[in-house]
């Protein structure tokens, strides 16, 4: 092992004490705090429905998305003359039919964007809590949460966005016209496709809670089970986007689709109403930035926890030599780990929906403030989190799983990083009737009881309580970085609360680690989020000898299949174009021209 850097730098006192929060936070003990197997993926299958490339490099634009079908949609969109919100648009669009565990109508995502010009902007489309929705909706007569209840079910459903991000999102930066961006989509769930061997799977393990929660048959259900090649076809998904075709907004959010959205509520005892529909709105918002080095990284900010978390750890791995230490060395690991345990703290209490909560970004991101949160990191021990809180600012002054992910460049030089979820795989299970799509479970996202881990095993606080009309806090995590000032790189992930970490270490992959984008990603990834109190290796990821070396610091490891699976587009020295797509997904592509 290298030597280890003098840490006396730190000399700022770690002032704080929350016993409060300590109270509220739960032992993982008392819940079953879940490894992220919702966004497990399989290999690569030996047999492949359709070309797939994970890595490709283009002259002029590229496209990294979550299935071959969608890839092409939006390359072909490109070649039309559409921009990269165009493209990115008619994607969102296509994998709500070809991939649908993840892509969706029925729930929402996040976008960042750089216009050729450079400059940055931010648009959130995340979920609502219905107007009937309260902070006690989960617990039983006793006050304890009742399980599954706020996963699966009518009751799980948020308000949806995405169709109003799409439509924001042209009606500011599209040109091409919306009803050629959505009829790709329309034609496929008419004309229907081929599916690929991990949608047979997910299809075919989901049936059960398919027939659960829905009273009719619907084009995700068989008698007989799902076979590779097998023609998925969806009329009802087809007639709802020729509505949102013919009519946008009012094609989704008013009229026969919002009925069918009011009338599935009754028939499960769910939430939402046609006057939470009509008041569901998209947000353009001012994204987080900052400097690491002489790269300039813009992320999502709140409702995202995503972009401040990152933004954190990389401007407190910018006091490290990490490079000197080298690629998953002892001196690098213990640091990013121990870094995501209290980032992740920080997390639980702070963060929710700015419109209902005052989230201290400032704060969070001051270098000061950082400095103090790393006061109290050991470099030859682990930190147990019992005896890590959220950090006090009171000596700071105040300056003011299954989701999918996309990445868009275009010729012109526009980038878009667009993730949009419905945060386990195939949402609440629930198909809206005589509509074709799925329902959300974002309600999980947000804390259902103080202290008590959701799906994820992430905790919150009051910041993220449920309220009417609030958004849930997020860990999609949209990343756009330039070089020097210019464009460099473009990425994001499913994954649930590992989204972060998986696009943090990419980024140190690729800039500390010297990494090209494909490598970046494919490299094997650790996550810790501060409760539970160990750390999750992938099977890949650590080697036997450095695992022993963290257990002999007291870190506890808890090995999982896979993490987090990222997209991502590098521009590179030659002004070529690298696109990647994750191995960890069988159906990830990247295609350029």
């Amino acid at each position: 092992m290298k030597s280890t850097p003098n840490f006396f730098l730190f000399f700022f006192i770690f002032l704080f004490s929350q016993s409060i929060l300590a109270q509220q936070v739960g032992s993982p003990s008392e819940v079953e705090v879940r490894p992220p197997s919702e966004v497990e993926v399989r290999p690569p299958s030996e047999v492949e429905v359709y070309p797939i490339r994970k890595s490709t490099i283009s002259d002029q634009a590229m496209v990294v998305s979550p299935h071959p079908i969608s890839s092409q949609v939006g390359l072909d969109i490109l070649k039309k003359g559409g921009n990269a919100i165009d493209a990115a648009i008619a994607i969102q669009f296509a994998i709500a039919v070809v991939y649908p565990r993840a892509g969706n109508i029925g729930g929402g995502g996040l976008m960042v964007l750089r216009t050729k010009d450079g400059k940055f902007e931010a648009l959130d489309y995340r979920e609502k809590a219905p107007a009937k929705a309260g902070r006690d909706m989960y617990l039983d007569a006793q006050g304890n949460v009742v399980p599954r209840l706020s996963i699966e079910g009518h009751l799980a459903a948020g308000v949806p966005g995405t169709v109003a991000g799409m439509i924001a999102a042209h009606k500011k930066h599209g040109k091409l016209p919306f009803k050629v961006l959505i009829q790709p989509a329309i034609d496929l769930a008419k004309q229907g496709y081929k599916i690929t061997q991990g949608e047979v799977d997910r299809l075919n393990g989901n049936q059960s809670a398919f027939k659960k929660y829905n009273a009719e048959d619907n084009a995700l259900v068989k008698s007989d089970p799902w076979k590779l090649s097998d023609v998925l076809v969806q009329p009802n998904l087809a007639a709802t986007l020729e509505r949102i075709q013919k009519k946008g907004k009012a094609g989704f959010y008013k009229g026969q689709t919002a009925d069918y959205i009011v009338a599935e509520m009754a028939r499960g005892n769910g939430l939402i109403s046609l006057q939470d529909l009509k008041n569901y709105d998209a947000r353009w918002r001012q994204p987080v930035e900052a400097t690491y080095k002489n790269y300039h990284i813009v992320s999502m900010p709140p409702p995202s926890s995503g972009g401040i978390i990152i933004l954190q750890l990389m401007k407190i791995m910018e006091r490290f030599p990490l490079a000197e230490w080298g690629f998953q060395s002892l001196n690098a690991v213990h640091l990013m780990a121990e870094a995501e345990r209290r980032v992740y703290a920080d997390r639980a209490q702070y963060m929710g929906d700015p419109d209902f909560f005052q989230v201290p970004q400032d704060s969070l991101l001051n270098d000061k403030y950082l400095r103090q949160r790393m006061a109290n990191f050991n470099p030859t021990q682990a930190t147990l989190s019992k005896d890590i809180l959220a950090g006090d600012f009171r000596s700071i002054s105040k300056e003011s799983f299954e989701t999918e992910h996309t990445s868009v460049v275009d010729a012109k030089g526009n980038a878009v990083a667009v993730t949009t979820t419905l945060n386990s795989n195939f949402g609440n299970k629930v198909m809206v009737h005589g509509a074709g799509f799925l329902l959300n479970n974002e309600m999980d996202d947000f804390s259902a009881k103080a202290g008590v881990p959701n799906q994820f095993g992430l905790v919150g606080s009051e910041a993220n309580s449920i309220q009417p009309g609030k958004r849930m806090l997020s860990a999609m995590s949209p990343t756009i970085v330039e070089k020097d000032g210019q464009l460099f790189l473009v990425l994001g992930a499913p994954g649930g609360s590992t989204i972060i970490t998986a696009v943090f270490q990419v980024l140190m992959n690729v800039i500390e680690f010297g990494m090209p984008i494909d490598e970046a990603i494919k490299a094997g990834r650790f996550h810790n989020q501060w409760l539970p109190d160990e750390i999750w290796v992938e099977k890949a990821a650590l080697t036997p000898e450095l695992r022993k070396e963290l257990e002999l610091l007291g870190h506890k490891l808890r090995e999982v299949n896979y993490m987090a699976v990222v997209k991502a587009i590098m521009r590179l020295p030659n002004g070529k174009l690298h696109g990647a797509g994750d191995p960890r997904n069988p159906d990830d592509d990247a295609k350029g021209y």
